[in-house]
C-alpha cells in the first residue's frame, strides 16, 4: 500500500518553496493544482490548492480556506538530526510554536507552523 498525505494550501507556489527547503527535496510531481514530494518509496506528501479541492468537494463540505491559521493537522517527522530539520524549517520561514524540549513520551520535540498554520513536529529519540 502506498500512502499520500495531502495538505490544502492557500498559495501552492509559496508552500512548494517552503516544503522544498524544509525537506531538502525537489517535488516528484509539480503540475497546476498539485505538488508531491516523495518521503520514501511508498509515502508522499502532497500540496493542493484550497480552491481546487473546494471545487472537487462541490460545496458538500466547508471551504478549507475557512480554517487558515487554525491547526488542522500535525506532521510528526522523526529523525536522528532534529536540529538540521528544525533549522531548515526556520530558514524556510516557519513560525516557531515550541523550541526543542523533552516530552513525556520519550522524544525531544520542536513544533513549528507552516505558512498555512499546519503544525510540523520535529522529533528525535532521547
Amino acid at each position: 500500500m502506498e500512502i499520500e498525505f495531502i495538505l490544502y494550501v492557500a498559495n501552492l507556489e509559496k508552500s512548494k518553496k517552503f516544503y522544498s527547503t524544509l525537506l531538502n527535496k525537489v517535488p516528484a510531481l509539480d503540475v497546476s493544482g498539485m505538488t508531491e514530494f516523495m518521503l520514501d518509496d511508498k509515502t508522499k506528501l502532497g500540496l493542493m490548492p484550497e480552491s481546487g479541492i473546494n471545487k472537487i468537494f462541490g460545496g458538500k463540505t466547508s471551504n478549507p480556506a475557512y480554517g487558515n491559521g487554525i491547526p488542522r493537522c500535525e506532521l510528526y517527522l522523526k529523525s536522528k538530526n532534529l536540529d538540521l530539520h528544525y533549522q531548515n524549517a526556520l530558514k524556510a520561514g516557519a513560525k516557531i510554536i515550541s523550541q526543542p524540549s523533552p516530552r513525556d513520551w520519550g522524544d525531544l520535540v520542536a513544533y513549528v507552523a507552516d505558512p498555512d498554520g499546519h503544525i510540523i513536529a520535529f522529533a528525535q529519540n532521547l
